[in-house]
């Protein structure tokens, strides 16, 4: 982590890109860091959500590669629950991708999205509007609350 911080605005990038895919860590905080060390606060919030979005569709990728008789052999998952959650996934499609800035579901969802190949252009497009929403709300909840905070702290 500390050599993500030493990265500044690559660091950010590489991290979130990483938080959307395996690597089980939050990139909010990565997005408070880099405002709190000085960044320039619209430049974060673009990388940010472009190496979480990246990251996002790097997992909707795997899942698309993935293959039901896999799903079955390795993780011993019978074809009934497949097709159960695929019913449940359809239901909703690419408007899953909304939630997929979620801690640890998220990632589910991006994976599953690709996996039962729902539609790959609107998947993106709400992902992309999702995680930038979430970093809007962070970025926005350092400048109107963090700032204040801090700004006591150190007085």
């Amino acid at each position: 982590m500390e050599l993500l911080s030493q990265l500044g605005l690559v660091g950010l990038f590489l991290g979130c890109f990483l938080a959307a895919t395996i690597v089980p860590f939050s990139s909010d905080f990565l997005m408070v860091g880099i405002l709190i060390a000085g960044a320039n606060p619209v430049l974060a919030l673009i990388v940010a959500t472009s190496g979480n979005w990246l990251g996002g569709l790097t997992t909707y990728y795997i899942g698309r590669i993935g293959k039901w008789n896999w799903i079955e052999k390795w993780f011993k998952v019978k074809e009934e629950k497949l097709l159960k959650q695929k019913k449940n996934v359809d239901r909703y499609g690419s408007l899953l991708a909304f939630m997929t800035w979620l801690p640890v579901v998220g990632d589910i969802f991006a994976l599953a999205l690709g996996f039962y190949r729902i539609n790959f252009a609107k998947s993106a497009l709400f992902m992309l509007i999702g995680k930038g929403l979430r970093f809007v709300f962070w970025t926005l909840l350092y400048y109107y609350i963090g700032e204040q905070v801090l700004h006591f702290k150190i007085l």
